[in-house]
């Protein structure tokens, strides 16, 4: 049963990787990197600008630490235990796999940091605004990064499934402890508006279209 799940697994990746061109090895890149996120980062910075100073400053403690709890249990404890290689470190598969810009990662994929990461601070960000739109927005660019990591052949689909459950739990699990201390030391709770919500999907909207334009125009 394993084995057949390591082959659906493998034969999905190399689907996926396999669909490659130079618009796309360009687009995909530029999603993948650190900084194809900043405009949302600006984006919830302003939003929580206009928020209570106390509020605004728990929530970005505790966006940091979902970010690290998220990505100690991925990078820090699974990724050892299981040692799964990720499928450009694989021998058997390494020549199989499309490699763009030679980029080939760490040696080991299973979780995946870039999905857990992502994906705490779109579980968390929802519960602490409980905007629809913010969770649209923010599933939505989390899905972008984890198919940028599958089609740069780093990781397989398990990988990025295993990650979006481990950043599900982190987010969750802080938010419970921010739940907490607002109610231990009464500390008020976010007010955040359709307008916020628009922010945060506008910020998404532009930087999808802004690396589309950019890999149009250097592929």
């Amino acid at each position: 049963m394993l084995d057949y799940l390591i082959d659906i697994d493998t034969d999905a990746l190399l689907a996926v990787n396999g669909l490659h061109n130079t618009f796309q090895d360009a687009f995909w890149w530029m999603v993948s990197a650190k900084w194809s996120s900043l405009l949302l980062l600006l984006a919830l910075f302003w939003m929580l600008m206009r928020q209570n100073r106390r509020h605004a400053l728990l929530a970005l403690v505790m966006i940091a630490l979902a970010v690290l709890v998220a990505d100690q249990v991925a990078s820090g404890i699974i990724k050892h235990l299981v040692e799964r290689l990720r499928p450009t470190q694989d021998p058997s598969l390494s020549n199989m796999v499309h490699i763009v810009n030679g980029y080939r990662g760490g040696r080991y994929g299973f979780v995946s940091s870039h999905a857990a990461n992502f994906m705490a601070i779109a579980t968390l960000l929802t519960f602490i605004t409980r905007q629809r739109l913010v969770l649209f927005s923010l599933v939505t660019w989390t899905l972008l990064q984890c198919y940028s990591r599958m089609y740069l052949g780093v990781h397989y689909p398990g990988d990025i499934l295993g990650g979006l459950i481990v950043g599900a739990l982190a987010g969750w699990l802080v938010w419970c402890l921010m739940r907490w201390i607002q109610r231990r030391w009464r500390l008020p709770e976010g007010h955040y508006t359709r307008f916020d919500a628009t922010l945060m999907a506008s910020a998404a909207a532009i930087s999808v279209i802004g690396l589309l334009t950019a890999a149009l125009i250097i592929q």
